[in-house]
């Protein structure tokens, strides 16, 4: 049967299981949206490029599939290239279909001309351009293959709006099966002989494709054998942090403890992710240790330091393989419990003190309400420190963060989250200046039955950085004041829930309306600006 290329490509995501795409319309590429006409896929027009790519990250993040942005040539690819370096940098499974110029019309300056290559060719797994139309679904197959393969990633396909038009005879092709590799017998073996010998092992989860069986399995694997399992930087979905095996995170927030636990370690296990900047505090930090790292990219791209080990494996199949019986163990007294112990007081909300509403009260009423299965958003600076910190996750796939620090996921990824899991609870916490950059797609929420609550944290300030001026140029801010608007009242301008919560006292009262109302909510927090992050007597 005859169709053409761009509603062949349609086809083929229907065929790979694609339930929805995030776009911002554009003329280079309507005959997809029209072959999305009557689709099952859902089209889920968002405000911005900048929102539609993060939508589609925060999907690729939190299901088995990519996520999957279609926006226009020029400045909707240049919008778009937040979410392409995000995923890159993160390792997420990202497709974006950008629209392009005429094939006749390249190499002219014509409209919204660019070169696609050199723009995404550094920052994502592969650029391709549709030039031959009957290749459309073996494109599409391909871009998903090598998105979700080896170390996940972005693809980004180029889209000729002729050739979308041309009619061609081929069908949509069977989608090719991604590789879940299986550690070998003599791998687990050498990493049985390893943990044997070791007085302080520690274990490092991260990266994508956990589940809520190889989270566990993981966890009392460690349990049994008295390792403690830290998270890497934003990756704090990856275990159940009700295990006792679980001791916090690494990175930006992390404890003092755990800081001196990465180097004080003897045998570090990488599971998932690798030793990269953020984890180890600038390539300074766990740099001695025996190292094993258990992960699927052959290449380990971003891993810094020695390997004594590489176990190709992807985690869930690690997981499962993990024998059921602990190994003799000879740890070095309190190494495992005083792990746990260091992370229930580190975690346990303290009054921050200060003007404003207090996040460590406000954090501690969330511990409490939150539904086990709730979804957390959040995009970059201080007031992610908090949730970090003190919010638990105790199920696989209820973390959408951006690893690489980019500022304004948070709401868009509110979105995603809802619509992939319609009836859990999604939190989402921002800062003011992270909610300002995609905020708009409360619009998008409402458009599509999206419920999420939004606490933005206002502190009129870009907290972050004004830290940085503070330790380097003491008593010379510059460039970090923000003029905010009334965000409650913005919220309701959308059709939404808004209410400014000015005491502390009031939050609990406010997030329960919130929760009734059914509706996007959002719950304007003012903050005292000199607050800059959590404060506990342990650090």
């Amino acid at each position: 049967m005859s169709t053409t290329a761009g509603h062949l490509i349609v086809g083929q995501l229907e065929r790979a299981g694609i339930k929805r795409v995030y776009t911002v319309p554009g003329e280079s590429f309507l005959d997809v949206l029209d072959g999305l006409h009557g689709s099952p896929i859902q089209n889920v027009v968002a405000r911005q490029e900048g929102g539609a790519g993060f939508m589609a990250l925060a999907e690729g993040r939190l299901t088995e599939l990519p996520g999957v942005a279609m926006v226009t040539r020029g400045p909707g690819a240049a919008n778009a290239f937040i979410a392409v370096h995000t995923a890159y940098q993160d390792a997420t499974p990202l497709i974006l279909f950008v629209g392009l110029i005429p094939v006749a019309d390249r190499g002219r300056e014509s409209f919204q001309e660019f070169d696609i290559n050199a723009w995404f060719g550094s920052t994502a797994k592969k650029v391709v351009t549709l030039d031959d139309a009957a290749s459309a679904a073996r494109v599409v197959d391909d871009a998903i293959f090598t998105a979700l393969s080896g170390r996940p990633g972005p693809v980004v396909i180029g889209l000729p709006e002729d050739v979308l038009v041309h009619v061609v005879e081929n069908a949509t092709v069977e989608p090719r099966k991604v590789a879940r590799p299986e550690p070998a017998a003599a791998d687990l073996s050498g990493l049985t002989q390893k943990l044997e010998k070791a007085r302080k092992p520690l274990i490092v989860v991260g990266g994508e494709g956990w589940t809520q069986d190889s989270g566990e399995q993981l966890a009392a694997w460690a349990s049994r054998n008295s390792i403690p399992v830290v998270a890497d930087f934003r990756a704090y979905d990856a275990v159940p942090h009700r295990s006792d095996a679980y001791a916090g995170f690494l990175g930006y927030g992390r404890s003092d403890a755990n800081a001196q636990r990465l180097d004080d370690a003897d045998l570090i296990v990488f599971v998932g992710c690798v030793r990269g900047d953020v984890l180890s505090d600038g390539y300074k930090r766990g740099l001695d240790a025996e190292t094993v790292v258990v992960n699927a990219d052959a290449n380990l791209l971003g891993h810094f330091g020695r390997v004594d080990q590489h176990i190709i494996a992807d985690v869930t199949a690690f997981a499962a393989a993990l024998p059921a019986t602990a190994v003799e163990v000879n740890r070095e007294e309190g190494w495992f419990a005083s792990a746990r112990a260091d992370q229930l007081t580190f975690s346990t909300p303290q009054p921050d003190g200060g003007i404003g509403v207090d996040l460590g009260v406000a954090m501690e009423v969330l511990k409490k309400e939150m539904a086990d299965d709730a979804l957390l958003t959040f995009g970059a600076g201080n007031h992610a420190l908090w949730p970090a910190r003190y919010l638990d996750h105790n199920s696989a796939n209820s973390l959408a963060a951006p690893r690489n620090g980019a500022m304004g996921m948070g709401i868009p990824a509110a979105v995603a989250a809802s619509l992939a899991y319609p009836g859990r609870q999604v939190i989402s916490v921002a800062g003011d200046g992270c909610f300002m950059m995609n905020g708009q797609e409360i619009a998008t929420a409402m458009g599509y039955g999206a419920t999420f609550i939004v606490l933005v944290v206002d502190n009129g300030i870009f907290a972050t950085i004004r830290e940085h001026q503070e330790a380097h140029y003491p008593d010379r801010p510059s460039g970090t004041h923000m003029t905010n608007p009334d965000f409650a009242a913005l919220a309701r301008s959308y059709g939404g829930y808004g209410e400014r919560v000015d005491r502390t006292e009031d939050f609990a009262a406010a997030f329960h309306r919130a929760v009734d109302s059914g509706l996007p909510a959002l719950l304007h927090l003012p903050q005292d600006p000199t607050t800059r992050s959590p404060k506990t007597s342990t650090n």
